[in-house]
């Protein structure tokens, strides 16, 4: 399994902030370091120092790390123009050797949208599925040659297709919980299917259905990466949980079924279960990115004990 570190910068961390936290969790060893792409803070809180832009945030880390990959988990739909996201993600790609990851959903945050005058129709899954189609044949156009897409929202005509990615395919990431659409555009455009916050019981029955959804439309199951996401706190005590459940707004005494929260040994043991169901990548959400020692605990007292 790979295990993964995923950020809310839009609840508060500066760009500094932001280094420090994917440096740190590349010196730990963890697999890959990704962001949501939010620009209004959620809940009760500040925000401060204000948002920061996921795909500039993402080139700049891109030159200041150098093994740890990085993605957005996920991009709205409603946030850029296709074919000027398939540009700035293949130069996410090149500028950091071919590390980067793609993820991409509908967008659901309406508040965000009309904070900052996005467009935010009612209806909005036409939108994902034709960019999801610019941006992978974008990609996968040859050399020399042009790519066009004529659409119900989008028209790319002759567009010189560049820059290429490093990559022989750019790792894309579509996640949701419902029974047919998302499943369906991840057994046709996807490298990864995701889910998040869910019991072991909800992950089984979705993962489930996304396996027979893949052999519906003739994609064998086994060649789709499957991951979840939990929003994660790890202490070594009673004192250290309910400091870290603070900082996330989490009850520490509530029913943690749909997160990861506990001591080491009971987050290896929960761990466990969710290999067992056949996932092959965890994403753990801490939101309190100064808290960088909350990193060190999971690297050195939880990971080990998994590989």
């Amino acid at each position: 399994m790979e295990y993964c570190v995923f950020t809310e910068p839009q609840q508060g961390a500066s760009y500094d902030t932001i280094v420090a936290h994917a440096q740190r969790a590349e010196q730990l060893g963890f697999h890959a370091w990704f962001r949501s792409d939010h620009y209004l803070v959620m809940g009760d809180g500040d925000g401060l120092p204000g948002p920061t832009d996921a795909w500039t945030t993402l080139a700049a880390l891109a030159r200041e790390t150098s093994t740890i990959r990085l993605g957005t988990l996920a991009s709205s739909a409603t946030h850029r123009h296709p074919g000027i996201l398939a540009v700035q993600v293949a130069q996410v790609d090149q500028m950091s050797g071919g590390r980067a990851e793609f993820g991409l959903g509908t967008g659901w945050y309406e508040r965000e949208h009309e904070a900052f005058g996005i467009p935010f129709p009612a209806k909005r899954f036409g939108m994902l599925e034709e960019q999801l189609a610019i941006v992978t044949g974008y990609w996968a156009t040859p050399d020399g040659a042009t790519y066009s897409f004529e659409g119900e929202h989008y028209r790319l005509v002759d567009v010189p297709a560049l820059p290429k990615i490093v990559q022989q395919r750019m790792p894309v990431i579509v996640g949701g919980g419902g029974p047919r659409k998302t499943p369906r555009l991840a057994a046709l455009y996807a490298t990864e299917f995701n889910i998040g916050f869910r019991t072991l019981e909800g992950f089984a029955e979705v993962l489930d259905n996304v396996r027979a959804v893949c052999a519906e439309e003739g994609r064998d199951p086994a060649t789709l990466k499957l991951s979840a996401a939990w929003p994660t706190v790890v202490g070594r005590d009673a004192a250290e949980i309910a400091r870290r459940c603070a900082a996330a707004g989490i009850d520490p005494a509530s029913d943690h079924g749909e997160r990861l929260v506990g001591t080491p040994a009971e987050v290896i043991d929960r761990i466990g279960a969710l290999r067992e169901l056949g996932v092959d990548r965890l994403y753990l959400q801490t939101v309190d990115m100064t808290d960088l020692e909350h990193l060190d605990v999971i690297a050195a007292d939880v990971l080990p004990q998994l590989t």
